[in-house]
């Protein structure tokens, strides 16, 4: 873990910051498609980001958003975790798995049931997610289609995301 890394809200002056390190985090990614920044300035003008925290040293080094999801078979609230982006020189030290539990622990203290995300099992396992199947998103793969239970509560069904996330997304 890097020392003197604190977690904080966004602000407004970070906006430009988070949208460019959104991007060039995203930009090797095989997977990634160019949309990843838009869609949090989309969700924070549409007023969706339920949370959006960001990773500090001496600059901000990282940001992760939490949006609202819903499950077509679950019930009570659940959120979902992303874009979450990492500075390239800061990566694979522990700092997005702080933010994620962060948010995670005020996402429990909001009364959540919890929070799903689509990603790499191989990176969130180790955080608690879980890929076991019960989830769908359109003809996505369910190895990639994740959820954390704050409750104990198992979901089961498909995912729907705030229209930002949702057309990105889609398969």
């Amino acid at each position: 873990m890097i020392p003197n890394v604190t977690l904080r809200p966004e602000e407004p002056q970070d906006y430009q910051t988070i949208h460019d390190l959104t991007r060039d985090a995203f930009a090797p990614m095989p997977f990634a498609d160019g949309t990843e920044a838009g869609s949090i300035d989309a969700m924070r003008k549409a007023g969706d980001l339920t949370m959006s925290f960001v990773a500090v040293t001496d600059h901000i080094v990282g940001h992760v958003a939490f949006s609202a999801a819903q499950i077509s078979g679950a019930e009570g609230l659940w959120f979902a975790l992303g874009p979450i982006s990492i500075e390239a020189g800061f990566q694979r030290k522990g700092i997005g798995t702080m933010m994620a539990k962060a948010g995670l622990a005020e996402l429990a203290k909001m009364g959540a049931e919890g929070c799903v995300l689509l990603g790499n099992p191989a990176v969130y396992n180790p955080m608690g997610f879980v890929s076991d199947g019960r989830l769908t998103f359109g003809s996505l793969n369910t190895d990639y289609i994740m959820y954390h239970s704050l409750t104990g509560a198992i979901p089961t069904g498909e995912i729907t995301f705030v229209d930002a996330l949702q057309a990105d997304y889609r398969p």
